[in-house]
């Protein structure tokens, strides 16, 4: 539709400073009020069957019967908006519903801020700094809760049944515990699965205070009763009971140590001096070609090393059964296990989103945030980089299981 041009000249006789087209008693904020109020006329009208100021169809008690004000929420401030209403209350307005105090996406804006790590309070300033509204904590409260029925969805939705990677991994976040009100450091553990076509996501997220392998069995079962029986690779970060809990619930899958973390958990034991040396042998073991060649690394590192750093070559002895796997795959499968990208990058969104908050008062207000992170995540971007190789490997390899 176009706006006449001696429409708008009408509209803007008198408006001479930006305020008076655009402050708090400016005109787009009045036309705005206007337009909506007579909207919500028409839709009366249209309810009663007779245009204002003439007389109801014969027989019909129901008639208009003044308004009622009502003060609507959005971006340009508080919006003042006369209701119409009729007599036996039986008008239901679309534009403004019964019971509705927000326009213009007001929840939306809640919701990012929330997502991008505000708190309540900090909502609170910002939505008053920038748009002049005082919103209570139990409003903003009540939106951000209405993600967790989103969530609830999310977590139980249907998922493919065959996944060539799922990356398992945890983050550590303070939760305040709901029976002795201490904060606690509780883990949220992450499942990013790789599908077929070489695109992320993430499959779920768990908190709890303990892990063990009754827990990790519980997660493997509610993997499967959502429709999940394959697992081709699974990476894991030395979690205990896990390898057992993922072999149990899905007997084929090829258990593998993320060589990121293990790397990692060898250099907290090394000087800063030292780490640069030490992470140059440690990429002699995982670059080898062979297994055999690894071990033959692992004894050399350990001849050199042992002296100083007694507690690195053993940890690798321990997860060994779990690293050489890693040898039996293609270059491109390898940089896809090794380097976790994925997961690291998922990781970063989330610390982001959590670093400005000392601590969550529940499980709930933790899963909230970091559900938005991870959908965040998931809208930039999700394809796998190179996965067109990996995936000619995975389809030898695997033959039928991939497939299938």
């Amino acid at each position: 539709m176009t706006i006449s041009k001696e429409l708008l000249d009408e509209l803007l006789k008198g408006v001479e400073r930006p305020e008076d087209l655009l402050g708090d008693a400016g005109l787009m904020k009045e036309l705005k009020i206007r337009l909506m109020e007579r909207m919500l006329g028409a839709e009366l009208t249209a309810h009663l069957g007779y245009e204002e100021g003439k007389e109801a169809p014969p027989g019909q008690a129901n008639r208009r019967n003044g308004s009622s004000t009502k003060v609507l929420k959005g971006q340009d401030g508080e919006l003042p908006v006369a209701v119409p209403r009729d007599r036996d209350s039986s008008f239901e307005p679309e534009l403004v519903k019964k019971g509705q105090t927000r326009i213009d996406g007001m929840d939306d804006k809640i919701i990012g801020l929330y997502a991008a790590g505000l708190t309540v309070r900090d909502i609170q300033a910002h939505l008053l700094d920038l748009y002049g509204l005082k919103v209570s904590p139990d409003l903003i409260s009540r939106v951000t809760d209405a993600v967790l029925d989103e969530v609830r969805e999310w977590q139980s939705r249907a998922l493919d049944r065959m996944y060539p990677i799922v990356i398992f991994d945890a983050l550590r976040v303070k939760i305040r515990d709901a029976d002795s009100r201490m904060v606690k450091n509780k883990a949220v553990y992450i499942a990013l699965g790789v599908t077929r076509d070489g695109l992320r996501e993430v499959l779920g997220l768990w908190i709890a205070e303990n892990e063990g392998a009754k827990f990790w069995l519980a997660v493997m079962n509610e993997l499967k009763n959502r429709g999940l029986q394959d697992i081709l690779i699974a990476v894991v970060d030395g979690l205990k009971g896990f390898p057992e809990a993922i072999t149990a619930a899905f007997p084929e899958a090829m258990v593998q140590t993320c060589i990121v973390h293990l790397v990692r958990h060898s250099l907290s034991f090394c000087s800063w001096k030292d780490r640069k040396v030490v992470a140059a042998d440690l990429r002699r073991i995982y670059s080898a070609p062979t297994a055999a060649m690894a071990e033959a690394e692992l004894n050399a590192f350990e001849e050199k090393w042992a002296g100083k750093y007694a507690s690195i070559a053993p940890a690798w002895r321990r997860a060994w059964a779990e690293v050489i796997p890693f040898f039996a795959f293609d270059p491109a499968i390898r940089k896809i296990i090794y380097t976790t990208n994925a997961i690291e990058s998922l990781n970063r969104v989330i610390r982001k989103s959590i670093k400005t908050r000392g601590s969550f008062p529940t499980d709930e207000a933790a899963t909230k945030l970091i559900y938005l992170a991870i959908r965040s995540f998931e809208k930039d971007g999700r394809n796998v980089r190179e996965w067109f190789a990996a995936r000619n490997q995975f389809a030898i390899m695997f033959g039928e299981r991939f497939d299938a």
